[in-house]
């Protein structure tokens, strides 16, 4: 069974260095879940081109958006956060990587910031 979605207490949305991002009023330990988005697949879009969206396959050909916080997890090359996919379930996980600070803005790795045209700039 998928429960909706689970959030931390204190996790919370501001504009900082990068956009709008997630940060914590709270500390979290390392491999603590964070947040459990519920995924929703979309047709006739180009993730290619929409930051907020979300490669939902492996040959890159499905999209998807996420409830929550999930389209506003900013891209780091040193990331406090780790994502966890379950395409089959369309759930996306999201645990602390290491312990997180209260006041640390979460942060992941794009995977496809690669060859997405949407993160050419970033």
């Amino acid at each position: 069974m998928i429960e909706g979605n689970t959030h931390i207490n204190g996790l919370y949305m501001k504009q900082g260095e990068n956009g709008w991002g997630i940060y914590c009023n709270n500390d979290i330990k390392s491999g603590e879940l964070i947040e459990r988005a519920i995924m929703y697949r979309l047709k006739n879009v180009d993730g290619n081109e929409n930051p907020h969206l979300f490669t939902w396959s492996d040959d890159r050909t499905l999209w998807a958006g996420g409830t929550g916080f999930s389209p506003f997890y900013n891209h780091s090359n040193d990331p406090n956060i780790i994502k966890k996919g379950d395409l089959d379930n369309d759930v996306l996980e999201y645990y602390a990587g290491r312990n997180i600070k209260k006041g640390e803005e979460l942060v992941g790795a794009y995977f496809s910031k690669r060859w997405r045209t949407c993160f050419k700039s970033f």
